[in-house]
């Protein structure tokens, strides 16, 4: 039975023998010893699985498809955000863990990216920032090397992590700690931020910094990292207690079906999200069953970037192969499907210095290079041109920006829904 799917209860029946469901049987008993307690009991269990049924086939069922880093499982969290039950704080410690994780990685990134560009030389001439003094006090350049040595090539010394780790205790103080939930990749990654904050946060501010971020797409750094970057001081803190947008922003890979409930305007929605990297779509199947309607989330900002796990492919003609094959799905032959193009946040930002046409598989783009608007209609015909059917509905087409909760408002999804189903 796949994720999506449901079953009806068997009816309940007094007039059929053996193998029948608990209720038909009891009624039948109970009509056979015209006993009125029995008989009672067993119209309840009757109204109860009548009830049930009704429920049931009563639900709106949703799932979340797309390729991997399109921002569905931001979306998967806006929902919550806005109907569901607020985070515990074990939830917010295990973001927290996560956040400090997220940081670790795209330095992780960065650093090599730096040094694959030559800009090395350049960073050396960059001197410490005004205002810098203390202990703590480096430049650019050492503030880069620290973070080489104990990131990205593992160099230091023993001597080395011992004078740069301190007492190997966490802070007792610190509200994140640690977090099993979060893996223990994470929780390392989190204490290695704690070590070297000081020189993460001076890099970034770094010039020489600011020209690889603006090169990133060719290590799939994610884009709204930008804001740990920028807010670093907070998240290091030992009060710092995730916001609402940090968990929109936090990456957490999806690698298995998850499923939320939502009751809104009296109608009851099942939401499920399946991950979207090539080797999490085998699972994908088991989500097929019963459902109503498919948001499929696809990434405006990936038209420059290739696939964490096939790097010659560019990321939206994946997204778009994918649309192909879920809209053309016998499966989904009656079921609604809408098209949201995300992160249109990160892609008016990102088309002032990254020509569409530059890209290979976009050299047919014919419109003015920076311009927003045509750059989404291209890409809205690019999708509409996967269709076999060439109805597909220009009101099913979403362009979104999912970290934006007053966005989201409008496009959650779940009262489109009930308006394109009724």
């Amino acid at each position: 039975m796949g994720c999506g799917a449901s079953t009806d209860a068997p009816p309940a029946s007094s007039g059929q023998s053996g193998g029948g469901g608990g209720g038909g049987a009891y009624a039948e008993t109970a009509h056979q010893t015209n006993d009125p307690e029995k008989t009672a009991i067993s119209s309840g269990i009757d109204r109860e699985l009548d009830r049930a049924r009704q429920q049931e086939e009563g639900k709106v069922k949703l799932l979340l498809l797309g390729a991997g880093e399109s921002g569905k499982s931001t979306i998967f969290k806006q929902m919550r955000i806005l109907h569901g039950s607020p985070r515990s704080d074990d939830d917010l410690r295990m973001y927290g863990v996560v956040i400090r994780s997220n940081v670790i990685v795209a330095i992780r990134k960065l650093c090599t990216h730096l040094r694959n560009l030559g800009l090395e030389d350049s960073l050396a001439q960059e001197p410490a920032p005004d205002g810098e003094d203390g202990p703590e006090s480096m430049t650019p350049r050492q503030a880069y090397d620290e973070l080489i040595a104990h990131l990205v090539d593992n160099t230091a010394s023993v001597s080395e992590d011992m004078l740069q780790n301190g007492d190997s205790n966490a802070n007792p103080r610190d509200w994140v700690g640690q977090s099993p939930r979060a893996g223990l990749a994470a929780n390392n990654d989190a204490k290695q931020f704690l070590q070297h904050v000081n020189a993460i946060r001076i890099l970034w501010q770094s010039k020489t910094m600011k020209e690889v971020w603006s090169k990133r797409a060719a290590v799939n750094v994610i884009d709204g990292h930008k804001e740990y970057f920028q807010d670093i001081q907070r998240i290091a803190s030992p009060s710092f207690k995730p916001t609402t947008q940090d968990i929109l922003l936090a990456r957490v890979r999806t690698t298995q079906v998850v499923m939320e409930r939502y009751r809104i305007d009296g109608i009851d929605f099942e939401m499920y999200d399946v991950g979207g990297q090539r080797s999490e779509r085998r699972k994908w199947i088991d989500c097929f069953d019963h459902v109503d309607a498919v948001i499929f989330v696809a990434a405006l900002s990936e038209y420059d970037q290739t696939l964490a796990e096939a790097k010659r492919t560019n990321r939206m003609v994946e997204a778009l192969e994918l649309f192909r094959s879920v809209c053309n799905n016998r499966a989904f032959a009656n079921t609604s499907i809408m098209l949201f193009l995300n992160k249109k946040d990160i892609f008016a930002e990102k088309i002032l210095y990254s020509d569409i046409a530059a890209q290979r598989p976009f050299y047919d783009y014919a419109g003015p290079p920076k311009d927003f608007d045509h750059g989404v209609l291209y890409f809205i015909q690019k999708f509409k041109d996967c269709l076999i059917d060439d109805e597909f509905n220009d009101s099913f087409i979403h362009v979104t920006c999912a970290t934006d909760t007053n966005n989201s408002k409008s496009r959650s999804g779940c009262p489109m829904v009930s308006s394109y189903l009724s």
